[in-house]
């Protein structure tokens, strides 16, 4: 019999209408009610014979073999159904969805599972992949939803996430219209984020699940108004508008494992090795969107945006004083730009520094107290440089203020994992590496003021 390979991969549901995605299920079901009643048939066949008190005859035995070649088929093809259906939902995580409302879909994605059936691949063993057809089937799926294929397996972002938090989403349209006609699944990419990540926490605008290159049209200046004398006319006028482009930049990062850790089956190590491919990746991602240099095929970062404010300490550099955290705020509110989710971000020297310095001298108030500076939000993180230089002054540190929504992280596909067995074999340990298609803008540069030169 020939084998019918479904359309459509995805479980959704549309203003009522069930898709063909849902017809999946159905089929699967109609399949498995087939194959209980020639199960039953066969039943039938040998009780007839031994009710009789005789074997089967030669016309009973050649239908009972028929039927059961048909049962040995149809448990083939729903095998492979319900394969397609796993690995379907888990692309669905990855945010590759048409618009609709998710139903259903499995979840046993398996990170270590994936990373083992590689290094058996790549030694050399028989049918490496025969326990990881789900994870082959999504890395597929993937790779033909994004037209893209992988360095090694693509992994949806959702099989990164906590168990907990694995659970089926909606998609949310994308804001005004401005970003392609897509539904995008951003809070998953802020989960991958947020556990190390201090730009996500501050409230970037992270657009996940995009697909080519992106435009965002931005307005530059407004239109004016006039007074008018009785019967006059108003000064022609219009908006100015420009666009902010985003397109995919590969970032590469990769984490060592144990090969007696990857032979454990304990869900603790698949956590475990979850946790560390999302920090060495969230890390890097974090510390572009501050300095990122636009070379070199690195996103460009706030710190190197033209445009954002600057705040001077001095010629070579100045420990950092109330006078320049408040004109950091200034410089943004002069542009109009003081709302969002506004907040100051800087490392633990300066954080140190600013707890011991005395907003006026001889007074017992310092500049941060608690977590609060100039009465906003604080964000430490040593993911701000350290090491800055200017004039001759060195190991100088950044201190970022703006309305971090302003700034946007853009991600295209999914996870991209490629094992390499070979670098650390005589240790005993495998390399990992990980790759994410990325880019990061800042929406309006006069939401943020920097300060490049504080002595802490």
């Amino acid at each position: 019999m020939t084998k019918h390979q479904p359309s459509c991969l995805f479980f959704v549901r549309q203003g009522g209408k069930i898709t063909e995605a849902k017809m999946i299920e159905y089929r699967t079901r109609e399949l498995k009610e087939e194959r209980h009643e020639i199960l039953e048939q066969m039943r039938a066949l040998v009780q007839a014979a031994e009710l009789a008190g005789r074997a089967m005859t030669r016309e009973e035995d050649q239908r009972y073999k028929q039927l059961a070649a048909r049962v040995a088929e149809l448990d083939q093809l729903i095998d492979e159904r319900e394969k397609l259906t796993a690995a379907a939902a888990a692309a669905l995580r990855a945010g590759f969805m048409p618009k609709g409302e998710v139903l259903q879909g499995p979840e046993t994605f398996s990170i270590t599972r994936l990373i083992k059936a590689q290094i058996d691949a790549r030694e050399g063993r028989a049918n490496p992949f025969k326990h990881a057809e789900l994870e082959v089937e999504t890395s597929r799926a993937i790779a033909r939803a994004t037209g893209r294929e992988p360095r090694g397996f693509y992994v949806p972002v959702s099989a990164l996430l906590p168990a907990e938090q694995r659970g089926l989403v909606k998609g949310t349209p994308t804001a005004g219209g401005y970003l392609v006609a897509t539904e995008l699944l951003s809070n998953q990419m802020v989960e991958l984020l947020q556990n190390r990540a201090a730009v996500v926490r501050a409230g970037a605008t992270v657009l996940g699940g995009l697909v080519g290159d992106v435009d965002i049209p931005r307005q530059t200046a407004a239109g004016q108004a006039y007074w008018v004398a009785e019967n006059g006319t108003p000064t022609a006028s219009q908006q100015a508008v420009d666009k902010i482009s985003l397109s995919p930049k590969t970032v590469g990062a990769y984490t060592e494992i144990s090969r007696k850790m990857l032979l454990q089956s304990s869900l603790d190590i698949e956590a475990f090795v979850r946790r560390d491919l999302t920090s060495v990746l969230g890390l890097a991602i974090d510390y572009a969107a501050l300095h990122g240099t636009g070379q070199n095929s690195q996103p460009r970062g706030i710190a190197n945006t033209s445009g954002v404010n600057i705040v001077s300490g001095g010629t070579n550099g100045a420990a950092p004083t109330w006078e320049h955290i408040v004109q950091l705020e200034t410089e943004v509110a002069v542009d109009n730009a003081d709302s969002g989710a506004l907040a100051y971000m800087t490392n633990a020297k300066v954080a140190g520094k600013l707890k011991s310095t005395p907003k006026i001298s001889g007074h017992p108030t310092y500049l941060l107290e608690g977590d609060r500076l100039n009465g906003r939000a604080l964000y430490v993180t040593n993911q701000v440089r350290s090491d800055l230089t200017k004039g001759t002054g060195t190991n100088l540190s950044a201190i970022f203020f703006g309305n971090w929504s302003d700034l946007l992280i853009g991600t295209w596909g999914a996870l991209d994992i490629l094992v390499d067995p070979y670098s650390l074999g005589t240790s005993g340990g495998v390399r990992v590496i990980v790759f994410q298609d990325v880019d990061i803008a800042v929406r309006h540069p006069e939401s943020f003021a920097v300060m490049l030169d504080a002595i802490a």
